[in-house]
C-alpha cells in the first residue's frame, strides 16, 4: 500500500486526498459512536493521508522548479 500511490498523476493524488479525507471523517465520527471493528484503521488512513500529503507536495515543488528552469532560460 505504501507505494501504490506513487504511480498516480497530480489531479488522481488530490482526488484520493480528498477521498480519504472523507473516510477517515465518517470513520471518527463511527469512533465517537462506538461502532468499529478495527480502531488501528484511524491510524493507517492518517498515515495514507500523510503520504498523499508528501507526494502532491513533491509534485508542487517540481512544477515550481520547472517553471523557474524555463524563465531562467
Amino acid at each position: 500500500m505504501k507505494n501504490s500511490f506513487k504511480s498516480l498523476s497530480f489531479p488522481e493524488l488530490k482526488a484520493k486526498r480528498e477521498e480519504l479525507n472523507r473516510k477517515y471523517m465518517e470513520f471518527r465520527f463511527q469512533m465517537v459512536i462506538g461502532h468499529v471493528d478495527n480502531p488501528l484503521q484511524k491510524r493507517v488512513m492518517r498515515r495514507q493521508i500523510a503520504r498523499l500529503n508528501t507526494l502532491i507536495r513533491q509534485h508542487e515543488i517540481t512544477a515550481q522548479i520547472q517553471a523557474s528552469v524555463v524563465e531562467a532560460k
